[in-house]
């Protein structure tokens, strides 16, 4: 049999196996939930001994569907939901102060004001991702094999100013949510067919750095942190390629995080300490990560 009729063939018992009925006799046995078939049966796929079954599930469709629509490379931004576009940032500052100055005695309304007041210094950088989403989005299409797509997490804040100057540009932006208790909804610059929602955040990483061609980090709290690091560390241990790791605004980044602290206790290498760079312009990231793969 030739390989054309052999897949003629699988595709027409495939076909075959999944036409199921669509209308079956209204019977005891029809109404069982174990006569649904096993890929139409939802309380069997939320089986705990299904937890494998959904992993690979999980990795699959985002893969298959991002084959699909010709992604290769990715710049994967990661940053804070909690600082929006600077126009909000100052609404919201006005509405902390002015509570705050309504009872003076609130220690709590203080406080909220002063962190409002922090918010709002750092709205700049929802500006900075979204110029950069248009930046890459825009001049990346012009680069022989290396269609740079601006991935994020699909939330608000951070990740929405770079999904949304993907979109200023007229290019595909993807976005991965995650199930969350507090519901996370994808923003609504995300490429719709390029929208993927996960379960597991093992597989969701995953997707990020599959395709990655640089990381480029904003701001950010515990989610941030985790994914920088994870990918610190797999390039640390050559579980993945060097790529460029840009931290977007020095001054923050060294505040939180003594990395020099760590070559001087002897926890990481000099080397290691120079996995990553600071940057403080869309124009520098895109610079350098395109001076990073020149030639």
């Amino acid at each position: 049999m030739s390989d054309e009729k052999a897949s003629q063939k699988t595709s027409t018992l495939d076909e075959e196996h999944f036409d199921v009925p669509g209308s079956l006799p209204d019977t005891e046995q029809t109404r069982s939930q174990s006569f649904l078939p096993a890929y139409d049966d939802s309380s069997f796929l939320l089986r705990e001994e299904l937890r494998p079954v959904r992993f690979r599930l999980e990795l699959l469709k985002p893969e298959l569907l991002q084959q699909e629509q010709g992604i290769n490379s990715t710049v994967v931004v990661f940053g804070s939901t909690r600082i929006p576009e600077p126009t909000e940032a100052k609404r919201d500052l006005s509405a902390a102060v002015a509570a705050a100055e309504a009872d003076p005695e609130d220690s709590l309304l203080k406080k909220a004001a002063e962190i409002a007041g922090k918010i709002e210094q750092k709205s700049r950088y929802y500006e900075q991702a979204r110029e950069l989403g248009q930046l890459i989005t825009e001049q990346s299409q012009s680069d022989n094999g290396f269609n740079a797509v601006i991935v994020t997490g699909s939330g608000n804040g951070i990740m929405e100013a770079a999904n949304r100057g993907a979109h200023d540009a007229g290019g595909k932006s993807i976005g991965l949510n995650i199930i969350l208790p507090r519901e996370q909804y994808p923003n609504a610059y995300v490429t719709p067919e390029l929208c993927f929602q996960f379960q597991y955040f093992a597989l969701r990483k995953m997707h990020f750095l599959l395709r990655a061609r640089a990381l480029v980090v904003f701001p950010g709290g515990y989610g941030t942190l985790d994914e920088l690091f994870e990918t610190l560390t797999l390039i640390q241990t050559r579980k993945m390629k060097p790529l460029p790791v840009l931290l977007f605004g020095e001054e923050y980044w060294r505040r939180i995080i003594n990395f020099e602290v760590l070559v001087e206790e002897g926890t990481i290498d000099q080397e290691e300490f120079e996995l990553f760079q600071f940057v403080e312009s869309p124009q520098q990231a895109w610079g350098i990560i395109k001076q990073f793969y020149a030639g």
